[in-house]
């Protein structure tokens, strides 16, 4: 199915037909399970969809934020979290021989499988199942070079456009607000994670919430407190 393909048959209860860009990082499995509940979390709406690749380090290093596996504890977390998650969603879920790792090498195929650096759902599934199932190394050499010959990119994912196309996608990501993945935008509005699938759904059906004051309400909260670069304060 490409990128851009139209899905189900029913628009959404303003009779507007939506477009949705999922922002994802091969690297990040909370993405792998998103992408797995998309369809479901969607059924019975109208709307156009695109995968844009991005490298989550980068929006990282943005808002200088840590990775969910650079915390030891938050990684342990992390992980026996996705992998109970994977099992409630009756989807097959092993983690890779390390991680995390460089997904530099999937992120550059998915953007070479499609001239404008939107790959197809396809794709990106195929990309995802070879992370998160068989628990091998993600970014072995040899297992790119044989994933590469399956998916025929159309592009080579080595060259310079690729890598600007990839680039450009995470670039666009942090000027709309995205700081992490998986991240659907639409209308401007930025849904983050994975148990972010009921709240855009509601978006999507004309939930009244959505018409009030509270979304934009939430970025005027004061800040209390900042923890200074000495250090927490006592208690």
């Amino acid at each position: 199915m490409n990128s851009s393909t139209l899905t189900s048959a029913q628009r959404t209860s303003s009779g507007q037909l939506k477009s949705i860009v999922f922002y994802l990082d091969f690297i990040s499995p909370y993405a792998y399970l998103a992408f797995d509940r998309l369809t479901d979390a969607l059924r019975g709406l109208s709307y156009s969809l695109s995968f844009k690749p991005v490298l989550l380090a980068s929006l990282l290093k943005h808002h200088g934020q840590l990775g969910p596996a650079e915390i030891t504890p938050k990684r342990d977390w992390t992980y026996r979290q996705v992998m109970w998650l994977a099992n409630q969603q009756g989807i097959p879920l092993d983690m890779p021989l390390s991680h995390p790792f460089n997904p530099l090498g999937l992120l550059r195929l998915a953007t070479a499988c499609d001239e404008a650096g939107t790959p197809n759902r396809f794709a990106c599934e195929t990309i995802f199942r070879h992370v998160w199932t068989g628990g091998a190394e993600a970014a072995d050499a040899v297992r790119l070079a044989a994933l590469t010959a399956q998916l025929s990119p159309v592009q080579d994912p080595g060259s310079e456009r690729v890598k600007s196309q990839l680039m450009a996608h995470s670039e666009e990501a942090i000027a709309l607000g995205v700081f992490g993945v998986p991240a659907l935008v639409v209308d401007g509005k930025v849904f983050w994670g994975l148990d972010s699938l009921p709240m855009l759904r509601d978006y999507l059906l004309g939930d009244a919430w959505f018409e009030g004051d509270a979304w934009d309400d939430a970025a005027r909260i004061g800040v209390g407190i900042r923890r200074s670069d000495s250090g927490p304060t006592s208690t």
